[in-house]
């Protein structure tokens, strides 16, 4: 172009982000109201948490989700967007341990995506990895120990599962969390959760 000239641009609110609060809110059956979100951007999640069985009801830029007592298996497959997006994956993967029946996640964008599944694991999720597809059992129960974040999407999921989990979750390596989550904890805090940032000596 010949010539830049100055614009005023406002920068849209962050899917990610938003999606992952709203997950938090249905793993652990929450009634929270999100505020500055583009509906448009979320509606594969907002499909997708309506056929679990989750309420979602954006209203301008809210956006409010109220979790369910019974939610249900579904399949999924992340997609480039406007597709579900891959960064959700993992989290909604976490929900997914609390459904009723054999939901499937097909990971369509990266490789090495499922790793969280490990980790899930160690927390009594029932969950078959074969190549790129994760085959999850639920409802099952889940029960704090100590995991490790392998990166950002498997510690967003850690910290959501840790929030349904019985007793105390410790999720080490919580700088890849950092990484895509800026003050994850205060936020979760505000909302009520009981998280807190230890710091190693």
């Amino acid at each position: 172009v010949p010539r830049l000239q100055g614009v005023r641009y406002r920068v849209m609110p962050d899917r990610i982000e938003a999606g992952t609060f709203a997950i938090a809110a249905a793993i652990t059956q929450g009634d929270v109201t999100l505020s500055d979100v583009v509906s448009e951007h979320m509606d594969p999640l907002t499909h997708k948490l309506r056929e679990v069985g989750v309420v979602v009801e954006p209203c301008g830029r809210d956006y409010r989700v109220k979790g369910s007592p019974e939610m249900y298996a579904v399949e999924i497959q992340t997609l480039h967007y406007p597709g579900f997006p891959t960064d959700l994956q993992a989290a909604f993967g976490a929900l997914l341990t609390q459904a009723q029946g054999t939901s499937v996640i097909h990971e369509r964008v990266y490789d090495r995506r499922l790793q969280y599944a490990d980790e899930l694991l160690k927390l009594g999720a029932t969950i078959r990895v074969s190549g790129q597809t994760a085959t999850i059992q639920g409802p099952t129960p889940l029960h704090g120990r100590r995991v490790h974040a392998l990166d950002i999407r498997c510690g967003a999921a850690l910290t959501l599962a840790g929030l349904a989990a019985d007793g105390v979750t410790e999720i080490v390596d919580i700088h890849h969390i950092e990484r895509g989550y800026e003050g994850i904890d205060a936020k979760l805090r505000s909302i009520g959760a009981r998280i807190e940032r230890v710091v190693a000596v």
